[in-house]
C-alpha cells in the first residue's frame, strides 16, 4: 500500500502539523551540525510557499518523561530552523495544552511555529491517546516527516496518525523512495556492505539481506565470527563464538537464496587497540595468538572493490574496520571512496545509514557522492530486517481526505 505524500494535498490556509526529527547534536548551546534541520526545512519550504501553516513538532534529547528540563528545550533551535525555513518561526513553551492551540490558530499563510519538547510530556513514548488527541488539536492536516523516529510507536508518530488526515512529508517521501530503491526493488545486480561489532545485532539484518540481494560484502567484528566459523584462529580479536550457528544458518540461506558472501582474504593486525599502533598485514586464517584484527587488509579491499565493480545496485551499513582510528580506517575509506566513483560515473546506485556508516563516510568525504545518505539509525536498521515500521504503517491505513 503507496504512502500518501503531502505534495498531493491542498495546504493552503491549514495548519500542518508536522513531526519532524531536529534531535541536531549541541555543545555549549551551539548546534554543531544542522544537516537535519537543513533537510527538513528544503522540504518545507516548498509547503510555506503554497500557503500551508507550519505547527512543528519535535523531540531533542532524552529528558525524563514528564521534566521539564532547560537543557533539553527545542527553543535553541529556533534561530537555525528559521533561517533554513526562510520565516522567522515562532515559539510555544508548550505543545499540548489550550496555549500552544492558541498560538496554532493564529497563523497566517506562509507562517511557522515550533512546539517545546515533545518529551518533557510523559505521554509520548508510550503512545497515550490521551496526549495525541491533545496534540491533534493543533493541526488540521498531520505530515509524519520524521523516517529517524518511525520505527517507535509513539503519540506523535504512531496515534496521531488515526487522528487526522494523514501524509508523509518530502523528507520521509525521499527516505522510502531511496531505500525501496536500494532494497525492495533494486537494479541487479545489488551489493550490500554489513560492518559493525557484532553478528548478534544484526541477525536479522543479514537474512533479510541475504534473501534479496546478489551479493553480501561482511567487515568489522562480524566478519571475524564468519572467519572463526570457518576455522580461523581469533587470537584476541573481538569474535562471537556462540554465534557459530548463526553464521552456519546464514550461510545456507545465502546459498538457498543465489547470493554470495564475501570475506575478507587478508587482515590487518595489532597488538595494542590504539591509533598508530604498529599494524601488520596477514592472510585471514593466520591472525597471531597475541594480535587482533582490526580491519580488512589491501588484498580484500581490492576484491570487495571489484564486487562492487560489478553491481548497479550498493547499499551499505557498518564500517569494515576500526575507523574511528588511523591506520585502521583504510579499508573503509578506500572502498567508500570507490564506491563514490561509481556513483558520480553512473555506474551504480549508492544508499548509505546508520550512525557509524555516516560518520565513516564523511571522514572518507565520500558521503556527499552517494546518491542517499540517511541520517535515521535505529529505523534504517529496522527497514534492513524488513520490518513494518509503526509510523509507516500508521500513513498506510490512515484518513487519506483532506
Amino acid at each position: 500500500m503507496a504512502v500518501p505524500s503531502i505534495l498531493d494535498a491542498d495546504v493552503r490556509g491549514r495548519r500542518v502539523l508536522v513531526r519532524a526529527d531536529l534531535n541536531v547534536p549541541v555543545e555549549d548551546g551551539r548546534i554543531t551540525d544542522a544537516t537535519r534541520i537543513e533537510r527538513f526545512a528544503a522540504g518545507m519550504r516548498t509547503l510555506l510557499a503554497r500557503g500551508a501553516r507550519l505547527v512543528i513538532l519535535t523531540h531533542f534529547g532524552r529528558p525524563d518523561p514528564g521534566e521539564r528540563n532547560p537543557e533539553f528545550s527545542v527553543d535553541k533551535l529556533r534561530p537555525a530552523l528559521s533561517k533554513a525555513l526562510g520565516v522567522a518561526v515562532k515559539f510555544s513553551d508548550v505543545c499540548a495544552d489550550e496555549s500552544a492551540v492558541i498560538l496554532s490558530r493564529g497563523l497566517k499563510d506562509g507562517e511557522a511555529l515550533l512546539c517545546e519538547n515533545l518529551r518533557y510530556n510523559a505521554g509520548e513514548t508510550p503512545d497515550d491517546p490521551a496526549f495525541a488527541a491533545a496534540l491533534a488539536r493543533l493541526g488540521d492536516i498531520y505530515v509524519n516527516d520524521a523516517f529517524s523516529c518511525a520505527h517507535r510507536a509513539h503519540a506523535s508518530t504512531h496515534a496521531l496518525a488515526g487522528l487526522l488526515p494523514a501524509f508523509a512529508g518530502p523528507l520521509l517521501i525521499e527516505e522510502l523512495d531511496a531505500l525501496s530503491a536500494s532494497l525492495e526493488a533494486p537494479e541487479r545486480p545489488a551489493c550490500a556492505i554489513v560492518g559493525g561489532s557484532k553478528v548478534s545485532t544484526k541477525i536479522a539484518v543479514l537474512k533479510n539481506l541475504v534473501a534479496r540481494l546478489d551479493h553480501v560484502i561482511i567487515g568489522g567484528g562480524m566478519a571475524n565470527t564468519f572467519l572463526f566459523a570457518g576455522g580461523a584462529p581469533m587470537g584476541r580479536s573481538l569474535h562471537e563464538p556462540g554465534e557459530v550457528e548463526t553464521v552456519r544458518e546464514i550461510e545456507a540461506l545465502a546459498r538457498g537464496h543465489g547470493c554470495r558472501i564475501h570475506l575478507p582474504v587478508d587482515v590487518v593486525v595489532a597488538r595494542e587497540f590504539r591509533a598508530f599502533a604498529p599494524a601488520d598485514t596477514v592472510a585471514a586464517d593466520a591472525c597471531p595468538g597475541d594480535a587482533m584484527i582490526l580491519d580488512a587488509g589491501p588484498c580484500s579491499v581490492a576484491a570487495f572493490a571489484r564486487v562492487l565493480e560489478g553491481c548497479r545496485t550498493i547499499l551499505w551499513n557498518g564500517p569494515l574496520g576500526a575507523f574511528e582510528m588511523a591506520p585502521f580506517d583504510l579499508a573503509t575509506t578506500r572502498l567508500a571512496q570507490r564506491a563514490a566513483e561509481l556513483t558520480r560515473d553512473s555506474r551504480a546506485v549508492t544508499v548509505a545509514g546508520g550512525g557509524d556508516t555516516v560518520a565513516a563516510l564523511n571522514a572518507a568525504r565520500a558521503a556527499g557522492a552517494f546518491t542517499y545518505v540517511s541520517t535515521a539509525g535505529g529505523a534504517f536498521l529496522e527497514w534492513l530486517e524488513g520490518k513494518d515500521l509503526p509510523g509507516i504503517a500508521a500513513l498506510k491505513t490512515a484518513d487519506r481526505a483532506a
